[in-house]
């Protein structure tokens, strides 16, 4: 199984894929995320999101700076204030 998951800017859509796992960097503390997680909603510190491919692979660090996370029916959305090229 897989978790889509989907990472946008104000400007642009930054990814939308299929992955194992996601780690988010939440103001309350880092949470990650896998396919089938119970709907959730937080606000985002800047930090790096952390993407796991598979579930033996290194994450991927994307830095991000603020903004908020929707876990829902469709996987985890990431609404992101600012993305680092």
């Amino acid at each position: 199984m897989a978790l889509h998951f989907e990472l946008v800017t104000p400007a642009k859509l930054v990814r939308s894929e299929e992955v194992h796992m996601v780690v988010v960097p939440g103001t309350e503390g880092e949470f990650g995320v896998l396919e089938g997680h119970a709907p959730f909603m937080s606000t985002i510190a800047d930090g790096m999101i952390q993407v796991f491919k598979t579930a033996s692979s290194q994450p991927e660090n994307i830095q991000v700076r603020g903004g908020f996370a929707e876990v829902g029916d469709k996987g985890l959305t990431v609404l992101a204030e600012h993305v680092e090229d």
